[in-house]
């Protein structure tokens, strides 16, 4: 239905920005390099696939039958060694009620990602600092690293944030869709002008916990307040640059630039990197699905079969992998190859046109060798850049 539009996008981004090569068939010396290094996403929304009738993390799924995008099977295929399985929650009420509401559910999905560890140990480890990462990985395991998105479930009480840290998160954010009690969100109301009082006493006690900050999501005045705060590093778990696309999740050149300064990371999503093309049919049939966990399980399986047809004949932009990797080399060039990472935002709408599964990942280690970068900076963008983050918010803490 789209089609011409998509092709009218496409052809635009081209003329502003330039082709990017990206290979899509990888090379052996491309695979072999990508096999033997350390691959970490910092953010997997998979864990919401948890509440999905008969959907289990060792089954291989198929994103265009249930729109999911990440699993064991495709984790090993893709060379993807783990990452920061999150936690996440909706903005709600922040009064009292609407507090122990996002409070219980940031506890069942917090017991579901335990579970799914406990229930496979000979696949998947937790861990709990940057030293464990690459000795998981080397057992043949995946790693799972705890984040939360949005801190809302922690109330007006941030010793609740001791309680996480304690079973196991390892990085957080103050706010997601909306502003809340922390802080104020991209794309909410500027009713702090950046952090409350509330949100920097949580900065001091991310610090004095050794929690990764994450400002992904956070106002520009938040993200400020964040950097100007925390006597660790920050990181974007999951964000692009504003430069290549004027989107309020995306972060403008100075910003970037400060991130840096600091010895923090972007970490590149794959969304909001080109406009978003209208989708009334996959938007009527998402009003459907609202109230999919009612339904038998076959009925489920149905509709999101349905829905991730529908999906896959319309994407939501013109974002390619070309497109994306345009994005990688950005921040490389503005930022240097020790602040920048991978966020693809997998199972939380991201993907692209011709990278929209996990177990398409090695692409972005051949476009990055075909770039140009050596084996220890590919590393770095990997897994290093992440790891030396949390071992500095380790280091902090420890003071």
């Amino acid at each position: 239905m789209h089609n011409g539009i998509t092709a009218a996008i496409a052809l635009v981004l081209a003329a502003l920005a330039g082709p990017v090569q990206a290979q899509n068939a990888v090379t052996p010396e491309a695979r072999a390099l990508h096999e033997s290094i350390l691959t970490l996403d910092t953010h997997l929304d998979t864990p919401a696939n948890f509440d999905r009738a008969g959907w289990t993390i060792t089954d291989r799924h198929d994103v265009t039958r249930d729109t999911t995008q990440v699993d064991l099977p495709r984790m090993i295929e893709g060379g993807l060694d783990g990452g920061f399985w999150v936690i996440y929650t909706a903005q709600g009420p922040t009064d009292v009620a609407g507090n122990a509401r996002a409070l219980a559910h940031a506890l069942k999905r917090l017991h579901q990602i335990h579970a799914f560890v406990a229930d496979n140990p000979e696949h998947f480890e937790m861990a709990l600092t940057a030293a464990d990462a690459p000795r998981i990985a080397a057992s043949g395991k995946r790693v799972v690293y705890l984040s939360m998105e949005n801190s809302s479930p922690l109330g007006s009480d941030i010793a609740n944030l001791w309680a996480f840290r304690q079973l196991g998160l390892r990085m957080a954010s103050p706010v997601h869709n909306g502003s809340n009690l922390l802080a104020d969100s991209t794309n909410g109301e500027a009713i702090h002008g950046g952090l409350s009082d509330l949100g920097k006493a949580w900065v001091r006690e991310s610090n004095r916990l050794g929690i990764v900050i994450d400002a992904s999501h956070a106002s520009d005045k938040a993200f400020d307040d964040m950097l100007g705060l925390s006597r660790a590093p920050l990181i974007l778990s999951h964000s692009g640059p504003k430069a290549l696309f004027d989107h309020p999740r995306n972060l403008d050149d100075g910003r970037l630039k400060a991130l840096a300064a600091k010895g923090g990371v972007i970490q590149m999503n794959t969304l909001f990197l080109s406009p978003s093309i209208p989708r009334p049919e996959v938007d009527a049939l998402r009003q459907e699905m609202r109230n999919i966990d009612t339904l038998p399980a076959d009925q489920q399986a149905a509709l999101l079969e349905r829905y991730a047809e529908l999906t896959a004949r319309n994407p939501r932009s013109a974002t390619d992998f070309d497109r994306y990797m345009e994005s990688v080399f950005y921040c490389i060039d503005l930022m240097g190859v020790d602040h920048v990472g991978i966020g693809a935002d997998w199972d939380g709408g991201g993907g692209v046109i011709g990278m929209n599964e996990v177990n398409d990942i090695p692409k972005i280690t051949q476009a990055l060798l075909a770039r140009g970068l050596s084996r220890a900076d590919i590393e770095k963008i990997w897994s290093g850049n992440v790891l030396r983050v949390l071992a500095e918010a380790e280091r902090v803490a420890g003071q």
